[in-house]
């Protein structure tokens, strides 16, 4: 075998071990997979037992991680879902990109660090946070579809969208290139994004149908990977970053039929490449820069993870976040981000910054990636509502037969759970949440520990052969992709959905489920019954207004699902006709 043969099986199972130790290691203290892996990157890399070398080229492969995890979360997000964020995004998360940039740019001026142009470019650059960390984390805890994952998703899409113009915008302040050279990139990148959107529209759906019929897993899976490397390939060659480009063909792809399987096969790579990423950060960290500057490096990170969580906080609050999302929001967003090292290297090649301005913000965007995991867990510390409870001696679920499925044990699936049970049903309840496993023991529950968006979790549990799976999770993503994993294995089996509000009815109206009930909807109306009938109205005249309301309800969410959120909305204004009677 060739040496470059062996040297690169060495790495391979250096890298490989290398995460197999800390991020078990890292998990059992609850510190989290990605301060794992940094810290795998930083112990095997060239700075201290320098058993990982090359890390340039291992960078750029392990990017390949972030390109395939933005591509997986574009494809749990559909338009409408990106269109109902719009404010978040183009608000919130321009707010904070444009002030926490100006602030950190007003620092460098006043510290007589660097002028003016190059200190904008600088403070915008450490106004990214790390698109990879943030949405890694939140998934991690199942914060995602929370209020303060939403907003924070939000922003560092703003932030994937920003970088476009900003790299731009670069070769015009350092005098680099002429104003014809600027209009033929916004062209390129104009071209390639409307190809992009017209062939991820129209292409990619006949495509994997071709392939889904060779009936060959590894061939889907190829297709998928190659779809995306293609994407990743046309939108860097437009001078557009990568990631930002894998997101919008997730998008495309998310009302595709497709879409689960193609998530299933890409996972493993993801995963690990993702890992790569964040062990080749901890390699890029110069343990000896860091002890010559030491005071600039960790002083500089410490000050702009303060710096970000106050802004951020404050911003977060204007826009709606209670005290706790805000916290949350901040401890998350605090770090600096990937995309600051392209900035930066930019900068230094156009002039903009010295060879030592970059190391020393490459060190200190490092750093501060570094204390994120920690931050957010002191955040989660702090804020209310947030006991973590071990799943260890939980019980998965088994297979069964004749039974109902009840996904979700919180409030609604108690109840139902209670009233199925007292009529005689058998029923098999499913959380992934511990602490209402335990919580549900206490009263005499059974409650079995698993994930009920998989459908392999829902297969062990005996769904083919149920009566009826009824879905009541919190997280809406979780519910739609149960919804439509099941149906496509099992297109006679019962499936219930509640869907969380107005919207989300709406994204699941197309994925096949049975009964849809929302979640609030039943009991505002109770509530609306029983005000009325103090008002004095007699029953017959509340059962004919409640059953116009039903009416008027069911037109104007029909007219959303063809005209989106907006549609339908004179119907809001329509009074019911008064009860006829008969002589």
């Amino acid at each position: 075998m060739a040496a470059s043969e062996t040297e690169f099986l060495v790495q391979s199972a250096t890298y490989l071990g290398a995460a197999a130790i800390a991020v078990p290691i890292f998990n059992r203290f609850k510190l989290g997979a990605i301060l794992g892996y940094l810290a795998a990157g930083v112990i095997a890399g060239p700075f201290v037992l320098d058993l990982l070398h090359e890390e340039e080229g291992v960078f750029h492969v392990a990017e390949l991680g972030v390109v395939l995890f933005l591509f997986v979360i574009g494809l749990e997000l559909s338009l409408s879902r990106l269109w109902s964020m719009r404010k978040n995004i183009f608000g919130l998360g321009a707010a904070q990109m444009g002030i926490t940039g100006v602030v950190i740019a007003g620092i460098f001026v006043a510290a007589g660090v660097m002028p003016a142009t190059a200190a904008i470019i600088a403070g915008l650059s450490f106004a990214f946070s790390s698109t990879a960390f943030v949405l890694q984390l939140l998934r991690d805890r199942g914060d995602l579809n929370t209020d303060y994952g939403s907003r924070a998703f939000s922003i560092v899409l703003f932030q994937d969208i920003a970088v476009i113009p900003l790299l731009a915008v670069i070769p015009f302040v350092a005098g680099g290139v002429g104003e014809a050279a600027g209009w033929d990139s916004a062209l390129k990148a104009a071209g390639v994004i409307a190809a992009l959107v017209l062939i991820g529209r129209y292409g990619l759906n006949p495509i994997f149908r071709i392939v889904a019929g060779s009936g060959s897993r590894e061939v889907f899976a190829a297709t998928a990977l190659l779809v995306v490397a293609l994407t990743a390939l046309a939108v860097s060659w437009a001078g557009l970053s990568m990631a930002l480009g894998a997101f919008l063909a997730g998008v495309l792809l998310a009302e595709s039929s497709y879409r689960h399987q193609i998530e299933t096969d890409i996972e493993p790579f993801r995963g690990l490449l993702l890992g790569l990423f964040f062990i080749s950060i901890g390699m890029r960290l110069d343990l000896n820069i860091i002890a010559e500057n030491w005071w600039i490096v960790l002083g500089g990170a410490l000050g702009l993870v303060v710096l970000k969580m106050l802004l951020l906080y404050f911003i977060a609050q204007r826009f709606g976040s209670n005290r706790d999302d805000a916290i949350k929001t901040a401890a998350v967003l605090s770090q600096g981000g990937e995309f600051a090292f392209v900035v930066i290297s930019l900068g230094a090649a156009s002039a903009l910054f010295t060879g030592g301005q970059a190391t020393l913000m490459s060190a200190i965007i490092t750093i501060s990636m570094m204390l994120t995991p920690v931050l957010t867990a002191l955040a989660r510390r702090f804020t209310t509502n947030n006991e973590e409870v071990s799943a260890e001696g939980l019980e998965g679920p088994f297979s069964s037969k004749d039974h109902v499925i009840i996904v979700g044990f919180g409030r609604m699936g108690q109840i139902i759970s209670q009233v199925l049970s007292s009529s005689g049903v058998e029923v098999t309840a499913i959380d992934n949440d511990p602490a209402h496993i335990r919580n549900a023991e206490r009263f005499g529950f059974k409650v079995y520990y698993g994930d009920g968006a998989r459908l392999d979790i829902l297969k062990t549990a005996g769904a083919m052969d149920a009566r009826a799976v009824i879905l009541c999770m919190d997280d809406t993503s979780a519910v739609n992709h149960a919804v439509a994993a099941l149906r496509e294995q099992s297109p006679n089996t019962v499936i219930i959905a509640v869907a969380h509000d107005r919207m989300h009815e709406i994204e699941l109206q197309p994925l096949g489920a049975d009964v849809i009930v929302r979640e609030t909807l039943e009991s505002s109306l109770l509530i609306a019954r029983e005000a009325l009938t103090r008002m004095g109205l007699n029953d017959a005249t509340i059962d004919d207004y409640v059953q116009q309301f039903r009416q008027l309800d069911r037109k104007r969410l029909l007219a959303q699902i063809d005209a989106g959120p907006e549609g339908g909305k004179e119907l809001l204004e329509s009074r019911f006709k008064p009860l006829e009677r008969s002589n």
